[in-house]
């Protein structure tokens, strides 16, 4: 029998699998719980099998896991009379490696399903919910397009991880909220399919971008649900008209707005903030929750001082990103600092949501 331990590993694993983590950063299982036919099964039926999951990874990627998945099996198995490695395992290897397989600076530049899972345990710890989100990313670092936007970073994974706890899910749960620079919309799409939002807007300053998040608003079906994601084109810096917010945004102004990875340059910071001047204006209780991942401190200093200048609250989260050893969903690395600001426009001591 296969012990509960195993089942978690294995749900850990198709976590990272799903996420497109490197295949040799994935937390692999011991040669002798994999050779387990139960086990090999589970494996064909969650990470292999078309008919059972509709946004597989990419075929090279699947091709590197199976071949490296055998390869663990075959060193494993000590007496092929007793030991043998799955037919669908096998059959799954033969059909990919039987196909116009991409090369890999081609499937760099394609794009591809990425599933991003932010786990919620159980009081008991007995079972785990996943909240998840599904995108079509573009895995390159700089699209084809030139913007950076088509792909999720770091800092909106520790961002919806904070979210995902209970003291970030109080911030947003039955709130209006508008997120900044969204990208892929992973965080809109979150807070919409997961965390209870009344109302959700994800804008971008790039129109292609917009595009590109209706396209994954559709994918997460979110497009027929009660609360769907309103997405609009928003260039920092330019005047916000309060008098037709709910006509151009299809929501009333934001009680909460969200940004991650929107300081990097220091050359947008002043118009960054010129609209979040705006946003305080149009909703004085307004709650601003900036995620970043330092990667130069300077230019982030340049941020924190362009909001004490017009006399923004600025509080650091205590929300300390885990060890990669330990993550369970999503993965992003640590060697690079990542924070999450809170940001008001005032501050008084009745504040709930004081960290």
């Amino acid at each position: 029998m296969v012990q509960q331990n195993t089942w978690t590993r294995l749900a850990t694993f198709r976590r990272q699998y799903f996420q497109l983590v490197d295949p040799t950063q994935l937390r692999w299982l011991e040669g002798r719980v994999l050779k387990d036919m139960e086990v090999q099964a589970w494996m064909f039926s969650h990470l292999f099998d078309a008919e059972t999951n509709s946004t597989l990874p990419p075929d090279r990627y699947r091709l590197r896991v199976l071949k490296a998945l055998v390869s663990k099996l075959e060193q494993a198995i000590d007496d092929p009379e007793e030991d043998a490695i799955s037919d669908d395992l096998m059959e799954s290897l033969t059909s990919i490696l039987g196909s116009n397989v991409p090369s890999e600076t081609d499937s760099a530049q394609q794009k591809a399903y990425v599933t991003y899972a932010f786990p919620r345990h159980s009081a008991d710890n007995n079972t785990v919910n996943d909240n998840s989100v599904t995108l079509l990313e573009s895995r390159s670092v700089i699209s084809s397009s030139g913007t950076t936007g088509l792909r999720t970073w770091e800092a909106a994974l520790l961002l919806g991880q904070f979210l995902s706890s209970d003291r970030g899910s109080a911030m947003v749960r039955d709130k209006r909220v508008l997120e900044l620079g969204a990208g892929t919309g992973m965080l809109s799409i979150l807070c919409a399919k997961h965390l209870g939002v009344s109302g959700i807007v994800s804008t971008d300053g790039d129109e292609a971008v917009v595009d590109a998040i209706k396209t994954n608003v559709f994918l997460n079906e979110l497009d027929a649900s009660r609360i769907t994601v309103n997405t609009a084109a928003l260039k920092w810096g330019r005047p916000l008209n309060g008098s037709t917010f709910l006509e151009d945004y299809g929501m009333d102004v934001p009680e909460v707005l969200l940004g991650a990875d929107v300081t990097y340059d220091s050359t947008i910071i002043p118009a960054l903030v010129s609209s979040m001047r705006d946003f305080f204006d149009l909703n004085a209780a307004l709650q601003v929750l900036v995620a970043a991942t330092i990667r130069n401190e300077k230019t982030f200093e340049t941020f924190l001082n362009a909001c004490r200048r017009n006399r923004f609250t600025l509080q650091q989260i205590d929300f300390a990103t885990q060890p990669e050893s330990l993550q369970d969903g999503p993965f992003y690395p640590t060697s690079t600092a990542i924070q999450i600001w809170r940001i008001t426009r005032a501050h008084t001591a009745q504040d709930p949501f004081a960290f």
